[in-house]
């Protein structure tokens, strides 16, 4: 939970006037709870004047907030979709919105949208008026920097291998990680997916295992024409994911279903300790 007024730059503000009332952010747009306030601005700033407008619109944007492309992205969504009670609208800052759709609009275009006019930075308050400012330098100076995931053509699923094979693959990559992946339908009708990582292996730096996770958990969401490929039905389904991070990229080069019956993968995650590349 970010403290609100620490997003805050002081001067004067938008006055609301008396045609909006506050309401409490509904269950539907899990994207803007935990976010440090729990009442919202209706109408919002994007000019939506029922709750069933605000969740409708607001949802296409819950897959993005998903990938974590920004670590303002919730921030800048939901200042706008779910604005907070005060006195006066409180806007997001042009820099805000400048270094979200920065971050952002690659992945978006990913899945063939381009970044909406109705989010055009320049409509945005200049970062000396009172709005809501992006804490990006701060933060990279207080968090670890990590490589982002690449949008990327989907590598074919491997399903004949032997372990040899797969033990060479493993020394010319720096990670593999083991996907458990599993769709259901939302009660919008879109595909979500559960994503479960447990990594067989890191040689990259000092990134640790959780970080990997979650790396290759947005890197799953990001290329998600890879991710509907490898579920093509709603059983769960194992793989395992290898790749290289190169120049502060995530790309992954190998997928290999994990079937049960398949002991070439165990073998070769189980070799790989006591493996010595040529």
């Amino acid at each position: 939970v970010f403290a609100l007024s620490g997003f805050l730059r002081v001067a004067a503000g938008f006055d609301i006037g008396l045609s909006t009332k506050c309401v409490v952010i509904p269950k539907e747009m899990d994207m803007c709870h935990k976010i440090g306030y729990s009442e919202m601005r209706l109408p919002n700033l994007m000019g939506h004047t029922s709750m069933g407008e605000v969740i409708l619109k607001s949802t296409t944007w819950q897959h993005l907030a998903h990938t974590d492309c920004h670590p303002h992205l919730r921030t800048f969504l939901c200042s706008l979709f779910a604005p907070i009670c005060l006195d006066t609208f409180i806007h997001p800052c042009r820099s805000m919105c400048v270094a979200v759709r920065d971050s952002c609009a690659p992945v978006l275009a990913c899945h063939g949208h381009p970044w909406p006019h109705s989010l055009d930075c320049d409509r945005f308050p200049a970062d000396e008026d009172m709005c809501l400012a992006s804490l990006t330098k701060e933060y990279k100076h207080s968090h670890k920097v990590l490589p982002k995931p690449a949008c990327q053509a989907c590598p074919a699923v491997e399903e004949f291998f032997t372990h040899k094979r797969v033990l060479e693959v493993f020394c010319d990559n720096n990670f593999a990680v083991k996907v458990k992946l599993s769709k259901k339908r939302t009660v919008f009708g879109d595909q979500e997916y559960n994503i479960e990582c447990q990594v067989e292996f890191i040689t990259q730096g000092l990134l640790l295992p959780y970080e990997t996770q979650s790396m290759i958990q947005q890197w799953l969401l990001i290329n998600e024409n890879c991710t509907q490929r490898m579920t093509p039905t709603h059983r769960p389904m194992v793989y395992l994911l290898v790749g290289n991070i190169e120049e502060g990229v995530i790309l992954v080069n190998q997928v290999y279903r994990w079937q049960r019956r398949d002991s070439q993968l165990t073998l070769a995650t189980q070799k790989w300790r006591y493996h010595k590349c040529l």
